[in-house]
């Protein structure tokens, strides 16, 4: 397949568009069950304004959030590709960073800022996104496009284990410290296993992932990590953080694991909150 570099721009520049006033359908329905079975006025009410602010963005054509992230881009490319074009493909999906940013028709708002450690210049277009890339087999170019708030962001924890340490019980210990800035109920995404900076990627990875523990919940024969997702997912909940931290039945509205290979001495864990 030959891609054309307008096509790249233009993609990722709808992309960013769209989901900044549509929440994926999985969410909506996971909030709306979330809102169905809650007893707790208070966390009732706080969904209730989830749901409402996700019509009246999609309605509107407006974004859901005053923070419209930072953009992380996951880019499979396959071996076969050829292209037509003069940019890089980072470049590539920069330019589409850029015009979605810039839209007049809808402006996003731009927060991120360059030299880090100093100035901290915001760089007025939202670039550059965060990109990673993977060269598989095929002649295809496949992207996930995601836009992380830093209420969520921010969330992020990282630990070392001992091979024989609990992961329930270190994630249980940790989402508490997390507090309600992440804007919770949302979703929890954790990567074990690999090196530190493979863990952390792993636990944004899986957040990219569909609402499924419902569907997981119903399965006959579930995988070991299925298991651990559902347990952590109850036992989370059970800690009556609840919506905005008000308390309630849901703070979670699924768990996420991705594992991969790592040292015998090891066991590397990240995890990574995703807001409503």
């Amino acid at each position: 397949m030959k891609i054309k570099q307008q096509h790249v721009i233009e993609s990722v520049c709808n992309a960013l568009q769209y989901i900044s006033y549509y929440h994926a359908p999985d969410f909506i329905q996971a909030m709306a069950n979330a809102y169905e079975k809650e007893t707790h006025q208070s966390a009732k009410n706080a969904i209730a304004q989830i749901l409402i602010n996700s019509k009246m963005a999609a309605l509107g054509q407006r974004p859901m959030c005053q923070d419209t992230g930072i953009v992380n881009v996951f880019v499979e490319v396959g071996m076969d590709v050829t292209w037509e074009a003069e940019l890089s493909l980072e470049d590539m999906i920069n330019e589409g960073v850029r015009q979605a940013y810039t839209n007049p028709d809808n402006p996003l708002r731009a927060s991120i800022v360059k030299d880090p450690l100093f100035s901290r210049v915001n760089t007025k277009d939202n670039t550059p996104a965060v990109i990673h890339m993977k060269v598989v087999r095929g002649n295809t170019l496949n992207f996930i496009v995601a836009a992380k708030g830093c209420g969520s962001e921010n969330k992020a924890k990282f630990s070392v284990l001992q091979p024989d340490d609990n992961v329930t019980d270190w994630v249980l210990r940790t989402i508490p410290t997390m507090g309600a800035g992440w804007c919770p109920p949302g979703l929890i995404g954790i990567g074990v296993g690999g090196t530190a900076e493979k863990a952390m990627l792993l636990a944004k990875q899986s957040l990219m992932d569909p609402v499924d523990i419902t569907e997981i919940s119903e399965k006959s024969n579930p995988t070991n990590i299925e298991k651990l997702r559902l347990d952590l997912f109850s036992k989370i909940n059970d800690l009556g953080i609840g919506a905005q931290g008000l308390g309630g039945l849901t703070t979670v509205l699924d768990v996420k694991i991705k594992d991969y290979p790592t040292h015998a001495a090891s066991q590397p864990i990240a995890m990574i909150p995703n807001c409503a």
